[in-house]
């Protein structure tokens, strides 16, 4: 197995090819964030649900995605902000939209990992993690 120097990147992008190709869910090293930000994801819509399996080290984070009445992905895109190469923080008031409200900011605040809305009623910044269409 590769040494991951990104694992949030990891799980959201194994989460964009999960929707994208189809599949019913897909599975993830398991994180006290990751599972933070499966939860930001669920009560957004963008997942059904999410579990996580096993014990000790070999936890894994099992989600299941969301798709429309159509079949179509309920996700369209995500981009991950910060990087472990470059960090971007950001204040309460400067927290972006994305796509004019259509979708959403994961934050990482110090009050723990926040949506984009939660963030500004509770009048907190913090980093980026990623902008989810």
């Amino acid at each position: 197995m590769a040494v991951l120097s990104d694992p949030i990147s990891d799980f959201l992008t194994r989460f964009k090819n999960a929707s994208r190709a189809g599949n019913e869910s897909f599975s993830a090293p398991h994180s006290n964030v990751k599972e933070h930000i499966a939860e930001i994801l669920k009560n957004e819509g963008y997942i059904w649900n999410f579990e996580v399996k096993g014990e000790g080290v070999s936890k894994v984070l099992e989600c299941k995605v969301k798709y429309s009445d159509e079949g179509k992905p309920v996700l369209t895109d995500l981009k991950r902000i910060s990087k472990p190469g470059l960090r971007q923080y950001v204040g309460a008031g400067e927290i972006p939209r994305v796509l004019n409200g259509l979708g959403i900011t994961i934050l990482s605040t110090s009050k723990g990992v926040l949506s984009g809305g939660q963030a500004k009623k509770q009048n907190l910044g913090g980093e980026i993690i990623a902008k989810v269409w």
